[in-house]
């Protein structure tokens, strides 16, 4: 029995539902029920029949799926597997901007750590950060742990008034624009797709700037034939699957978060037969944070 019959089968035993990130490896994704961004992975977790999740991404991610259902168990296929952003703030300076403007709404990317969610108003992800900003009723934003996302953010929302933090994601952050342009320049037809996790001089360059189900979308729908994407490396599996006619291309020096990477058919099936790596998250952590995400989910709608 080869690895994917033996997933199958485990799965089907074990009732088992398979979650997988856009970022991760193309052979993951092949073999997961639903793949999509954070969003539409927390969305999905709500409401699955199966007892088991096996949530094929960062931590945070199966952290975000336990707190939304204590009921399930949650596997993570490796332990180990981070998001170096999610820890890029901290409770105290939290406290610190609450004590400092009256009329302030923390708002936390979903890509953080459950202790940042509980001690943060609303949950947002890329793909509905503008529309969540714009519907709180609080004068300031701060906006964690994201720089980049935050700018982006307040570009669109220029009525509130945003207190940046210095969080990045490494990936993203280090995509340099000259290889952008030097794309550009061996593609000149090519539209630039861009994740706004992205450092301002990439976006300024950029035709669309949207989240990772938002560059799938503008790929699909667009009638141009070439594009430069400007994001984890994994996108092009789901990009190329749905636009086989059409061209992609990254940097030279491609994007890849090796946490995501970590994530392996092997790992997917130890746990399925172990019951291994399941994520534990405490009674307050969990009431505390689900707050911050299901106010995400509500606003969302």
């Amino acid at each position: 029995m080869d690895i994917i019959e033996k997933i199958k089968k485990l799965k089907k035993e074990k009732n088992a539902v398979i979650l997988a990130h856009y970022y991760v490896s193309d052979e993951v994704q092949e073999i997961a029920d639903y793949i999509g961004d954070s969003f539409y992975l927390s969305k999905i977790a709500i409401g699955l029949k199966e007892q088991i999740i096996v949530f094929c991404g960062v931590s945070f991610m199966g952290e975000s799926a336990k707190i939304l259902n204590p009921e399930k168990t949650v596997l993570m296929p490796d332990m180990s597997a981070d998001c170096a952003m999610a820890h890029m703030a901290d409770v105290q300076t939290i406290e610190k901007m609450r004590n400092m403007y009256d009329d302030l709404a923390v708002v936390c990317y979903i890509n953080s750590t459950g202790e940042l969610k509980q001690h943060s108003d609303v949950c947002v992800t890329s793909a509905n950060a503008v529309n969540i900003v714009k519907a709180l009723p609080n004068q300031y934003i701060f906006f964690i742990p994201d720089r980049n996302l935050a700018r982006y953010v307040a570009e669109k929302v220029p009525e509130k008034k945003f207190v940046f933090n210095e969080g990045y994601c490494p990936i993203h952050e280090h995509i340099q624009l000259k290889e952008v342009k030097k794309e550009k320049e061996l593609h000149p037809k090519a539209k630039i797709l861009t994740h706004p996790e992205c450092p301002k001089e990439i976006c300024d360059l950029s035709d669309y700037i949207g989240s990772t189900s938002g560059i799938i979308q503008y790929a699909s729908q667009s009638d141009c034939e070439e594009f430069i994407i400007c994001t984890e490396n994994g996108v092009r599996y789901e990009l190329e699957k749905e636009n086989p006619q059409k061209k992609f291309y990254f940097t030279k020096t491609e994007p890849i978060c090796h946490d995501m990477k970590m994530i392996t058919l092997e790992k997917i099936a130890h746990v399925l037969e172990t019951g291994e790596n399941e994520v534990q998250v405490t009674d307050t952590l969990r009431e505390e944070s689900k707050k911050a995400l299901e106010k995400m989910l509500e606003l969302a709608k």
